[in-house]
């Protein structure tokens, strides 16, 4: 091949100095176009062909030898540029000896230097000498992932020193995108390389063959000597000679060694000694290095080492490693116990209970700590409603004058149902409701309404976390995957028992919730054998409708948020009986808080007359039963999952009962008013309120008023309706006969007839005073009184006339015309009993005889008329349409 490259140059060595046998790093320029290319490599004088690795035409890696020269150049020789030089130069070290007798401070370094005129027969060499380009051509990386290569040779290897060496992968992967000249070149390299290999040992001894001439020429000179004294003499042979000279001179130098070969022995095991407790000083100090990281609270670090004592030394036969390996185990159980100890310690967060777990279980723990947590969550939970319950009595049994238990809730709890008992306390309820209480009765919460807010803000806040913790007990996300795997089994087969105790820890927090909250507002429905465990509240007063209805809320919340956990509902049953009797029980004292109200009206009647001749009684009234309606409406409403408030006939029953009590407490009370010894004149009010048909009309559809509450009113009506007349007509009547007979008047002697006399026009001047009085309460109620009235002095007036043995000629026109003036003032208002009455006292009255004697009556009652027309504008003739019989 002719040389068209340039001479190669050394630029750079690494490093450029050291002891023989120094592996180095040649860089420079032109240094060969591939492994047989090279043909010379010179370090000090020193040839190193034998062990130089050519990496491509910069780099070339090699081992020093030993050379003449402490310094010298370093030459490369190529086929294809000749001879190079060097801008560098590499130093030769001289490795400082120690004789076997030199004490020396250091340990000298025990490295198994790879020398190739020792080891040449030992087959494949060390890694560090093994060529990392076994082709002789230029490594160019391919861009294909690994991942790829991975699966698209299975089980297979790129490492050509691994059994499992694929060829196509390594080709791929490291030349990919070499051409296929330059692959015929690394066939015929290896090739080379292959024959290189077979021809080894001859090509040694060539190297060599002057060192075998002058062992050669050593051991025949030997043997000639050893010919020429081969006689035997006293002394005896040279071979025997030679021996004990042999034998003495071991013994000399056993007696010289002897001490030097002791300090040796005791170096060796002292060497060997700090080797192991270099080798093994993780195990030595792990006990110490636990202590402290458990002080610090590094438990993932402690964790990691003792999987990985246990892993080396877990079944160890060596004593001092066993005898540590055992102290280890004992830091860790007493780990374990801590572990414990912190896991069932309360209160505690659901993020250090899962932790706490995940190290147990890494660490192995017998028995079931998750289990063991979830226990101890369960009763602290248990015991803290009951010592809520307790702190909750004793506050209400110590010294009063404390301000509202309420305030000492924080300000977020409920929301929603604060809001709602704000709103309904600031109801105005009318005048009855607003007596006797000012605006700081909403903040006295009473304790029993408190302690219901403490409690449920209690489970709320616990029991989600309990929840959450037997969930990721389910799923396993509490250990780690080792842990998960070991006990995988075990949990297992225990999961469905595990199950049944939770769902029995979950019915018996709701079953305590309810119980502690039973005890408070509802005592009589829990058994006599836990009162005491789960009442004791003396309170002299029970709740009001206003507070068992925030109550209701607050249960009603608990309620939803405990489904939002997704706890099943047959496990949250025992919730909706508590909120079924407590809706039951809160309409219960509505009721009855209605009723007592109600009660009360009779002593707030003002006798006030409105617009509509109404006075405050029947609005007071109304406003009552509409503000409990108002107040039971969200009571009423069934929220999803609830039964009906009066879904049991029981509960019908005493509801009908009540409505039935409200109406008759007012009943009485209307009794009460009427019994008044000034109430002359209010009777006729209270009897319009009665007989006004749409005041009653709504309480009748909402409260479903039996008969029985509504004969009482008519009852009453008619009875009030009755005295009303009594006392107007009475007096009317009663002057009837007085005014007749006024003067002595006589029907047998009395003059002609010159008009109406003064008692009729008296008789219905108050018959227009009662006409005044009724209209000015309601005008709708006139007919129905008027009409008594006229009938009253219609049949006094019959029976004065029947009374009459005879009249005179003008007697009878005197009494036909004041009948017949009466009866056709009154007419609007006359019913067949006072048509009746009228009739029988003209049948007794002689008939007129003369056409005169009838125009006289007619002048006489046209002049009344006239007269009289002022006051008979009241008797108009449109009412008798409107007439109640």
């Amino acid at each position: 091949m002719s040389r068209s490259r340039q001479p190669p140059l050394v630029t750079g060595i690494s490093p450029n100095e050291g002891i023989p046998w120094t592996k180095v790093t040649i860089r420079g320029e032109n240094l060969g176009t591939g492994p047989t290319d090279l043909i010379g490599l010179t370090i000090c004088g020193h040839n190193c062909l034998l062990t130089a690795e050519w990496m491509s035409a910069s780099k070339i890696v090699c081992r020093v030898g030993q050379a003449k020269n402490d310094k010298g150049d370093i030459i490369v020789t190529t086929k294809s540029g000749g001879k190079g030089t060097s801008t560098v130069s590499f130093k030769l070290l001289k490795p400082e000896k120690i004789g076997i007798l030199d004490q020396s401070a250091v340990w000298v370094d025990e490295i198994n230097y790879y020398d190739m005129r020792t080891d040449r027969n030992k087959g494949i060499p060390p890694l560090s000498l093994r060529p990392a380009n076994p082709l002789g051509i230029e490594i160019e990386k391919s861009k294909f992932p690994q991942k790829d290569l991975e699966m698209l040779f299975p089980g297979m290897s790129a490492d050509f020193t691994s059994e499992n060496f694929s060829a196509a992968w390594y080709l791929i992967e490291n030349h990919s995108t070499t051409s296929f000249e330059q692959l015929k070149m690394a066939v015929t390299h290896l090739k080379r390389q292959a024959n290189k290999k077979s021809e080894g040992s001859l090509a040694y001894v060539k190297g060599g063959l002057s060192t075998f001439f002058e062992a050669q020429d050593a051991l025949s000179a030997i043997h000639q000597k050893l010919e020429a004294d081969g006689t035997e003499k006293v002394e005896g042979s040279m071979t025997q000679k030679l021996e004990n000279v042999l034998n003495r001179a071991s013994n000399t130098a056993d007696t010289l060694f002897q001490e030097v070969l002791g300090r040796k022995d005791k170096a060796d095991s002292t060497r060997n000694a700090l080797n192991v407790l270099q080798r093994f000083k993780f195990l030595f100090n792990l006990p110490l290095n636990i202590e402290r990281n458990i002080q610090k609270g590094d438990y993932d670090v402690v964790i990691n080492d003792y999987e990985k004592a246990k892993s080396l030394f877990g079944k160890t036969e060596v004593q001092v490693f066993k005898k540590y390996y055992a102290e280890v185990e004992t830091r860790i159980e007493a780990l374990r116990g801590l572990l414990l100890d912190k896991l069932l310690e309360t209160p505690s967060t659901l993020h250090d209970q899962k932790r706490y777990i995940r190290y147990l279980s890494d660490l192995h723990a017998p028995g079931d700590p998750a289990w063991q947590c979830i226990g101890a969550q369960h009763s602290w939970i248990l015991q803290r409603m009951h010592s809520c319950k307790e702190a909750c009595v004793q506050d209400l049994k110590g010294p009063p004058g404390l301000h509202s238990p309420m305030l000492d809730l924080d300000s977020d709890a409920h929301p929603s149902v604060l809001a709602h008992l704000s709103q309904t306390a600031s109801l105005k309820r009318g005048s009855s409701f607003q007596s006797g209480r000012d605006d700081t009765w909403r903040y006295k919460t009473p304790h029993q309404v408190a302690f219901v807010e403490k409690l449920t803000k209690l489970v709320l806040s616990q029991l989600p976390n309990f929840w959450k913790l037997w969930i990721s007990y389910v799923n396993g996300s509490l250990f780690s995957e080792t842990a998960e795997k070991s006990g995988q089994i075990e949990r297992s087969k225990n999961v469905r028992q595990r199950q049944n105790d939770f769902k029995k820890m979950i019915q018996e927090v709701m079953h305590c919730l309810v119980k502690l909250v039973r005890g408070a507002l509802l005592p009589l429905s829990i058994p006599e054998g836990v009162v005491r465990q789960y009442g004791g509240w003396e309170v002299k007063s029970e709740l009001s409708g206003q507070w068992l209805t925030h109550v209701i809320q607050t249960m009603r919340l608990t309620y939803e948020s405990l489904t939002a956990l997704e706890i099943p509902n047959d496990m949250l049953q025992t919730i909706q009986d508590l909120i079924l009797d407590l809706r039951v029980r809160c309409v219960m004292v509505t009721l009855q808080s209605t009723a007592e109200e109600i009660k009360r009206l009779a002593e707030k009647e003002d006798w006030i007359v409105d617009n509509e001749g109404l006075t405050s009684l029947p609005c007071q009234f109304e406003q009552c039963i509409v503000h409990s309606l108002q107040s039971l409406k969200e009571v009423l409403d069934c929220k999803p999952g609830e039964a009906n408030v009066f879904q049991q006939p029981k509960t019908q029953e005493e509801v009908c009962q009540l409505s039935i009590s409200i109406m008759q407490i007012f009943i009485y009370c209307l009794e009460q008013l009427s019994t008044k010894p000034d109430a002359d004149v209010d009777i006729a009010h209270l009897s319009v309120d009665i007989s006004s048909p749409d005041l009653f009309g709504s309480i009748h559809e909402d409260f479903s008023l039996t008969s029985v509450s509504m004969a009482s009113l008519k009852e009453l009506d008619q009875r009030l309706f009755e005295s009303y007349i009594e006392l107007k007509a009475d007096p009317i009547v009663g002057s009837l006969e007085p005014g007749i007979y006024a003067g002595y008047f006589d029907w047998k002697d009395c003059l002609p007839p010159t008009g109406v006399r003064n008692y009729l026009k008296e008789a219905l001047v108050n018959i227009i005073a009662v006409h005044a009085e009724v209209f000015t309460v309601s005008k709708e109620l006139v007919p129905r009184v008027l009409s008594k009235v006229v009938e009253a002095v219609s049949e006094e007036l019959s029976r004065l006339m029947q009374c009459v043995s005879s009249f005179s000629k003008n007697g009878a026109l005197q009494a036909r015309l004041e009948i017949c003036a009466l009866r056709d003032t009154v007419a609007a208002y006359l019913t067949p009993e006072s048509r009746s009455s009228f009739k029988q006292a003209l049948e007794a009255l002689p008939q007129l005889s003369s056409g005169a004697d009838k125009k006289s009556l007619e002048e006489l009652l046209s002049t009344f008329r006239t007269g009289m027309h002022l006051q008979l504008t009241c008797f108009p003739a449109a009412a008798a349409a409107s007439m109640k019989t």
